[in-house]
């Protein structure tokens, strides 16, 4: 086993591809391919699936890969200290659903780099978007919420993926609209109070079961509906046609100023926000220190906390 056979099975796994990341590797697809096949045989585990569709890491490559990246990222300390050479780009990558949250968490990583090169990749993406990222190593860690409604489903998925998730916090859900909206001032909001107002929500793609809404009670009929796919596109509707979303109700003024608000929701519902990760993937340093951002911009009453164990 060498290091650079390690970066080679690194490479495939974040492009999801032997012809991709031969390509940023600056080395012949063969030569990849060879070489990881000879990795695989010596470690006598099976790190990719291939297959007609592409590549899959299987169950036992994540948890080989997550060491793997610690190895590489332990060497290039020693190297740094010890012999001067120039530091290899830090590389790190984080799927979430549309929360503001997650960018503040985010935002505080990469100014923790200081100086440093590194290579960081945040996707606010869809739900089924995120479980198939962290499914195949594209992004480390994938933030997204469960409820009564929607864990049955999830929870397949992760135990189908070998993925398991993380409760970071849970949550009544809220109202988020305009400062100016009409129901910005009341202390709590009824749903039938939210009938004459434009209901926003994501678009899911092709996967636009009510199972992945980025929204709870996404099977309830609305007389006025509008689907976006980003939040700064949300958020300006939500003051341009005083519409209103439903969600965690975990605003930061950093990103969002004080022009929206959020109102609690009188329903018996709870929403559950945390991290899914590979099984048996150990995070990387930049991995936990994300996780710990991430949890000094949530909600102080009722916060579990985050924690590298998995929960199917």
């Amino acid at each position: 086993m060498t290091f650079q056979q390690l970066k080679y099975a690194i490479g495939v796994a974040e492009h999801r591809s032997f012809n991709e990341a031969a390509k940023n590797l600056n080395v012949s697809q063969p030569s990849l391919s060879a070489s990881v096949k000879d990795l695989e045989r010596e470690m006598g585990v099976t790190i990719f699936s291939r297959t007609a569709r592409g590549v899959t890491v299987t169950a036992d490559g994540a948890e080989f890969l997550g060491y793997a990246r610690q190895v590489l990222e332990q060497t290039d300390l020693l190297e740094e200290k010890y012999r001067g050479s120039h530091p290899r780009k830090k590389a790190f990558s984080v799927s979430t659903q549309h929360y503001a949250f997650a960018v503040n968490a985010f935002v505080q990583v990469v100014r923790e780099r200081g100086e440093d090169e590194y290579e960081f990749t945040l996707r606010e993406t869809r739900t089924h978007e995120i479980i198939e990222d962290v499914r195949s190593l594209r992004s480390e860690i994938g933030v997204l919420y469960l409820s009564a409604f929607n864990e049955k489903v999830l929870n397949r998925l992760f135990r189908e993926y070998a993925l398991g998730f993380t409760a970071l916090f849970t949550a009544k859900p809220h109202i988020f609209v305009s400062a100016s909206h009409p129901l910005a001032k009341k202390r709590k909001v009824k749903l039938e109070d939210l009938a004459p107002y434009p209901c926003l929500s994501f678009e899911q793609g092709e996967h636009n079961s009510f199972y992945f809404s980025e929204e709870i009670l996404s099977t309830l009929y609305k007389p006025k509906s509008v689907t976006v796919s980003d939040r700064a596109t949300l958020f300006n509707l939500l003051i341009g046609i005083n519409g209103y979303t439903i969600s965690t109700g975990v605003l930061t003024e950093d990103l969002n100023g004080k022009a929206i608000v959020a109102v609690p929701l009188d329903i018996a519902e709870e929403i559950t926000v945390g991290c899914v990760t590979r099984k048996g993937a150990p995070l990387s340093a930049i991995g936990e220190r994300y996780v710990e951002a991430l949890s000094s911009y949530l909600p102080k009453k009722g916060r579990s906390h985050a924690s590298s164990a998995n929960h199917s």
